[in-house]
């Protein structure tokens, strides 16, 4: 029995505190008090607090796992590697260009192979479609499948 009502006297002692006025006063310098006990013989004005707003544990615990969700799907379309349709849209936009630079890149080398050079000149020339020519059907024609 005794622990019990040692018991309800904390809990009653640490809940005053909470219920208790709040005061604030001026001094002669224009200093700002608050107290919860009134000052003697100096005037003063009672302040009203409201009550702190409470959300119920559970409502802050679906919320955290949300975020945390969110902060996963996030994380997994910027990593690299990660197929997300930005992703492949980027992508696809980097190959067009690429290929198109191929495709310019070989343009001109056959305009210059019917400009005509000697034959050391065309045969360089010559190779170089080549090797180009099979990056692009690597790169441009087969991928595309």
């Amino acid at each position: 029995m005794p622990r019990k009502l040692a018991l309800g006297l904390l809990l009653v002692t640490a809940a005053a505190p909470a219920t208790a006025e709040i005061y604030r006063w001026t001094d002669a310098n224009g200093s700002i008090y608050f107290s919860d006990t009134p000052p003697r013989q100096v005037r003063h004005s009672s302040v009203s607090v409201k009550p702190p707003v409470t959300v119920p544990m559970g409502e802050n615990i679906r919320q955290a796992d949300r975020v945390r969700q969110s902060r996963a799907e996030v994380e997994r379309l910027l990593a690299p590697g990660s197929k997300d349709r930005y992703a492949q849209a980027r992508e696809a936009k980097k190959q067009a260009q690429q290929c198109e630079k191929y495709r310019k890149q070989l343009d001109r080398i056959q305009g210059q192979l019917r400009a005509g050079y000697s034959n050391d000149r065309g045969n360089g020339l010559r190779q170089k479609r080549r090797k180009l020519s099979q990056l692009y059907s690597r790169e441009c024609m087969l991928d595309q499948n």
